[in-house]
């Protein structure tokens, strides 16, 4: 990115060209503003655009030399008038004091990078290290030299020396009287992780240096406002940089951007409210096909639905007061709804009942179900088994006989938690008490979504989660080794009237979008969600995307905000969410460095292969990946390295495999690359989403 240096402009001055859109990043100098405290905090508080906060202690003491000066000349002149000022602190340089001060303020504001020089005094440097790793800022230790260029010895000892003392982003800046001068500098690429280093050269003989550095890899170069504003010989204006590196590119802007509700809620309520006793209200539906599949079963269990636009009144069944007379259901291509309704079937129904379904769905086993399912006394007979079945598997069509048994079982969720969401469903509704434990859990919110769910309609379920000390430190699902689900039986679903969240799933594919290449402002999610999905704002703020909330209904529901800013390689473990995976791919190919997401297992049995699919798009569009077991690398390049050095994404002829999430991150693909990228079926994505490709125009 280009990060424009900004110096001797006021707190109005700086806020205006932040918000004129000509600036992407910008370097403050706090050494060269005059910003007080109060300024400081309103100026990296405020600010959407990523800022360095820079305050270099040779300027700092030409300011404090200076107010030395003016306080001397006021204090002759009280003393003149019989009046006396105090003496000034002693012990530490007031110079170092100062900018101290200057960049704590900064990091407390919320400075998304620090740059400190690396021959800082060491107590400072670990102050504010100490600062940064508090609150979250990315600590630069810079280098420069204004006479020359070191030998290259000396060079890689200041890399060194800078990485030693915290610099996650080292920044290097000699002076070229030569292109041999910028050439060693340049080599210093060589020894670096991509996105970690800023190295260029001052000077005539430097000014290509700077374009360069984006080319070797650096997360950014620096320019000026104005020639006249330039902050070292050799300086490029900003709107010089900006045409120089991306040319013709066009980036995204788009706010208002409504999510449709979230599948996850909206099938679970459905569900819930049909077997319900009275009449229930849902507010903020969408429809999507897998919805409608919902609301087609509750019809099919005997509920009167109706639908006003996105508001349901959906009356149900009573399902505790009686045994249901049906023989046959449809689920449609839905995997949730056919593992929900199995148990709460074989709960409520008369005597068997046939479970068909359409499309994908008739190829995708039910991992796990026979024999989770078995151990409540319930069986499940398969129309039809494939030749290579090994595994024994069941898969739709397929006969559910019960009754569903209570009692205690252990059962795996390394198939996931939908099958595990029916079971929490329907074992209230039996004559005991019954016990779920889950080992190997995955997609832990999921099943705490739907215990959130069914608490609304009246139905108790405890919980008790498992795992390791850093687990009960951090209550990170990931180290959770096991849930325990109790539950009362003859419980009571009771109608109930709320608003169904928004879905976090086709959000993420938006909010990649604005960090990669331009703004992007959603609207309808609940940042306290418990949906698996919401992990795309810790992921993105890994990746070091820049995001915030602006002000909405209540403090959790205001319209989220992403906006570029230099992205870094990130390690995430999508076991509990594997529906980002397509998404979170195209992100980290935008993310220089070697990327690793772990939970490839979850992918085998989506609408298709999604691990294969993901490595198929990858490698077709240039991207370096591989899968290694349960971990996918891959290796990414930011977006000016790749404009710079021709390598977008390959555009051409793609295949979604019938799967929604693919086309979904197929088309934030297709806005950085070469060509168009052209998709053989685009229309599975009403599957989740139906207006996402309308949404997609408005980018």
């Amino acid at each position: 990115m280009i990060c424009t240096s900004i110096q001797g402009k006021t707190l109005e001055e700086i806020l205006q060209i932040l918000e004129s859109g000509e600036v992407e990043m910008a370097e403050i100098r706090l050494d060269l503003c005059d910003l007080d405290e109060e300024e400081i905090e309103v100026l990296f508080t405020d600010s959407d655009v990523p800022l360095i906060a820079t305050c270099r202690i040779a300027e700092a003491a030409k300011r404090v030399e200076a107010e030395a000066n003016r306080l001397n000349d006021a204090g002759k002149v009280l003393s003149e008038q019989g009046l006396y000022m105090s003496e000034p602190r002693r012990g530490r340089n007031p110079a170092e004091e100062f900018a101290e001060n200057q960049l704590l303020k900064a990091i407390e504001a919320g400075a998304k990078y620090v740059d400190l020089e690396v021959e800082a005094p060491p107590m400072m440097g670990r102050k504010i290290r100490q600062a940064c790793q508090q609150y979250g800022s990315v600590l630069i230790r810079s280098f420069h030299d204004f006479e020359g260029t070191p030998p290259e010895a000396t060079l890689l000892s200041t890399l060194e020396k800078s990485r030693r003392f915290g610099g996650e982003v080292v920044k290097i800046v000699t002076t070229a009287t030569c292109k041999a001068d910028a050439d060693r500098v340049m080599n210093l690429y060589r020894e670096v992780e991509p996105g970690t280093l800023v190295a260029f050269c001052m000077g005539p003989e430097g000014r290509e240096s700077r374009l360069e550095a984006l080319k070797q890899g650096a997360p950014f170069t620096y320019a000026c406002l104005t020639p006249e504003e330039a902050t070292a010989p050799g300086q490029w204006t900003a709107a010089e940089m900006r045409e120089a590196v991306y040319g013709g590119f066009r980036f995204i802007g788009a706010e208002g951007l409504d999510m449709p509700a979230s599948k996850s809620f909206a099938q679970r309520a459905i569900v819930a409210a049909a077997l319900a006793d009275g009449t229930s209200h849902l507010g903020g539906y969408s429809p999507c096909g897998d919805n409608e599949s919902a609301l087609a079963a509750a019809r099919r269990l005997g509920a009167k639905v109706i639908v006003n636009g996105s508001d349901l009144e959906i009356t149900g069944i009573s399902a505790f007061e009686k045994c249901l007379a049906i023989n046959e259901i449809s689920v449609g291509e839905s995997g949730f709804l056919t593992r929900m309704l199995i148990p709460v079937l074989s709960a409520i129904a008369d005597g068997p009942v046939r479970v068909s379904g359409e499309k994908t769905l008739l190829n995708r086993p039910l991992a796990g179900a026979h024999d989770i399912m078995a151990s409540f006394g319930v069986r499940l007979i398969p129309e039809v088994l494939p030749s290579d079945n090994r595994k024994g598997d069941c898969f739709v069509p397929l006969t559910v006989k019960g009754p569903l048994v209570p009692g205690r079982a252990d059962v795996s969720g390394k198939g996931g938690s939908q099958l595990i969401s029916g079971l929490l469903a329907a074992l209230p509704l039996a004559g005991n008490r019954s016990t779920v434990y889950v080992h190997d859990p995955r997609s832990i919110p999921y099943m705490f979504i739907t215990v959130d769910v069914l608490r609304k309609f009246g139905i108790e379920i405890g919980s008790e989660m498992e795992g390791d000390e850093d687990f009960l430190q951090t209550q990170d699902w990931s180290l959770c080794t096991g849930v325990t689900f109790k539950m009362r039986g003859n419980q009571h679903y009771r109608a109930a009237d709320f608003r169904i969240e928004g879905d976090w799933s086709g959000a993420a594919n938006f909010l990649v979008a604005g960090a990669i290449f331009g703004d992007v402002e959603v609207e309808g999610l609940d940042t306290q969600s418990l949906q698996a999905d919401i992990s795309i704002m810790d992921i993105l703020m890994d990746a070091g995307a820049s995001m915030s909330q602006l002000e909405g209904e209540a403090a959790t529901t205001g319209p989220v905000h992403v906006t570029r800013a230099p992205l870094c390689a990130f390690e995430t473990d999508l076991n509990n969410c594997p529906d980002l995976f397509p998404i979170v791919s195209i992100l980290a190919a935008f993310c220089p460095g070697t990327n690793r997401i772990r939970g490839v297992e979850r992918l085998r049995h989506k609408e298709t292969d999604r691990a294969a699919a993901i490595v198929d798009m990858l490698t077709q569009m240039g991207v370096p990946v591989q899968v290694d077991e349960d971990e996918m690398t891959v290796e990414g390049m930011g977006l000016p390295q790749r404009i710079l050095t021709g390598n977008l994404l390959k555009g051409g002829q793609y295949t979604s495999h019938g799967d929604h999430r693919m086309v979904m991150a197929l088309k934030v693909a297709s806005l950085g690359a070469d060509g168009p990228i052209d998709i053989d079926d685009t229309a599975c994505v009403a599957k989740s989403f139906p207006g996402f490709l309308d949404l997609f125009e408005k980018l």
